[in-house]
């Protein structure tokens, strides 16, 4: 017989997390996101995603592939991958902006490459800005295991909303 497996999470008021961005540049409330100054928003507890760096343009996520992560076919499922993406890409945009200045993401695609199961390590998730305009902002990022095998990709342009 199968052991019962259960998960069990908390998040903070994703209002306090938002209000962390009062007054900070982007690049200021990413940073303080990756200190743990700020509480992380509820998809990055749910999925627990982490803020290993970040600087201007550029923004790195991590997550330890664990079974809650997998699709039925016991790898890490694809929609895992492409919130990791959409997370480091859209933050690696938000370095860029100006306190008081907001973002959307307008579109996100995906290339699925390698698969990771349990044991694969942690991987890391590298978003970058490729273009940077008064109302659109181009980002794209790479999914790689500790070994540095390219299991992912994604690109995404965000609308830039003023403050």
């Amino acid at each position: 017989m199968t052991a019962e497996r259960t998960r069990t999470f908390t998040w903070d008021d994703p209002l306090e997390t938002a209000a962390g961005a009062q007054g900070r540049t982007g690049l200021e409330f990413i940073q303080a996101l990756a200190r743990g100054e700020i509480p992380p928003a509820p998809i990055a507890r749910l999925m627990d995603f982490g803020v290993e760096e970040a600087e201007h343009g550029r923004c790195v996520f991590t997550v330890e592939p664990a079974e809650y992560h997998f699709n039925p076919i016991g790898s890490v499922h694809g929609g895992v991958y492409a919130t990791l993406l959409d997370s480091a890409m859209g933050c690696a945009v938000q370095t860029m902006l100006p306190a008081g200045v907001g973002y959307t993401s307008l579109d996100l695609s995906v290339k699925f490459l390698g698969s990771a199961r349990l044991g694969s390590g942690l991987l890391r998730c590298t978003g970058t800005v490729t273009h940077f305009g008064r109302r659109t902002a181009l980002a794209e990022a790479r999914i790689e295991d500790p070994s540095g095998r390219l299991l992912s990709t994604g690109t995404s342009s965000c609308l830039i909303l003023s403050g």
